[in-house]
């Protein structure tokens, strides 16, 4: 079996948006993650970047199903004997909600240097403001 790579010339870079309000979190996150790895596209080939910018706004208006608000744990580990720290969903919602988005998208993606790069091109807004309207982004619905 033989694996198609892409030339340089072939892989064209577009912006793309999503308007996160009132829409699922993991169904935004599972999106912008297929989009950054450029899975979408006829081209796609695991081992190289032909993925796409994601900018997603009104994070802060993310809905989440069940009991998540409550239930879902974040855990981080500062290093120190007793350092771990747990946030609840609501809690990081309220001080922190593109904290959330970039943390489920990213979490999608392999580690290594290319999910890196990925992960890069992925620009997360609480507002409906971003100052990337330059780039002329493709509004997506989900």
């Amino acid at each position: 079996m033989k694996t198609y790579l892409p030339k340089v010339n072939e892989i064209q870079q577009k912006c793309y948006l999503i308007d996160a309000k009132d829409k699922i979190l993991g169904r935004v996150a599972a999106r912008a993650a297929s989009i950054l790895r450029g899975k979408h596209k006829r081209i796609y080939t695991p081992f190289f970047d032909c993925g796409d910018t994601v900018v997603i706004i009104n994070a802060d208006k993310v809905r989440v199903t069940g009991k998540k608000l409550t239930d879902k744990i974040y855990s981080r580990y500062t290093g120190y004997p007793g350092g771990r720290r747990q946030v609840t969903l609501g809690n990081m919602l309220a001080k922190r909600p593109a904290a959330v988005l970039e943390l489920a998208v990213s979490r999608m993606i392999p580690s290594g240097p290319l999910g890196y790069k990925q992960k890069g091109k992925l620009r997360v807004y609480a507002g409906d403001k971003h100052p990337h309207a330059a780039q002329k982004p493709i509004v997506l619905e989900i």
